[in-house]
């Protein structure tokens, strides 16, 4: 398989409300020179995390120890500026499995699915209400029940829907990547080629 399945996932979450992240800041030019999946998450939002003599900088999240989790919260219009996969690897590489926002950048919400992550997208208003769970309780946990399409902060029973496409969808459930679904098939494609012989 190419990733984890992915059917219900609760976890607490990590609050970045940042408007406007593009794939530079996600993971820098600099750092694209690997062509496997693998490493990319040590310098996930690197210019944000770290000093130039590389010590964490102590107010941006992802140092702040109190916030861990499998889902990061992100603002309005993430993953936006050029088409780089490895922005998606480097979140996935980091160990976030969803990340949920107002709207996403379309070639960076394909990346994602392509790979094992989950884009949610919810309402501003929805937006609002799980940082403000978050800020009151670091702990408060997050469920995406991908089957149902829904989103829930735990603590408050609160939920909306959100919508995928239903290929994706079906990958993200079994583990697929493309290739995976089409090895998936190969009884049914070799039956198909058979009959199309005569």
């Amino acid at each position: 398989m190419a990733y984890d399945k992915f059917t219900i996932l609760r976890s607490t979450a990590v609050p970045m409300p940042i408007e406007n992240v593009d794939t530079d800041q996600i993971i820098p030019a600099r750092f694209l020179k690997a062509t496997e999946r693998k490493g990319f998450g040590d310098n996930l939002f690197r210019d944000w995390r770290y000093n130039a003599d590389g010590t964490p900088i102590k107010d941006f999240v992802l140092n702040n120890s109190i916030y861990t989790g499998k889902i990061l919260v992100a603002g309005k219009n993430f993953g936006s500026g050029s088409s780089r996969e490895h922005a998606a690897w480097a979140i996935y590489d980091y160990g976030f499995r969803c990340v949920v926002s107002s709207f996403f950048a379309d070639i960076f919400k394909n990346n994602s699915l392509n790979i094992g992550i989950l884009p949610v997208q919810v309402s501003a208003e929805f937006l609002d209400k799980i940082f403000t769970a978050i800020e009151g309780n670091p702990n408060a946990e997050v469920e995406i029940n991908l089957p149902a399409q829904t989103i829930t902060i735990v603590a408050t029973g609160e939920s909306e829907s959100f919508a995928i496409n239903s290929y994706k969808k079906d990958n993200m459930i079994n583990g697929y990547d493309d290739i995976d679904y089409l090895q998936a098939m190969k009884n049914e494609i070799q039956q198909f080629a058979a009959k199309s012989m005569y």
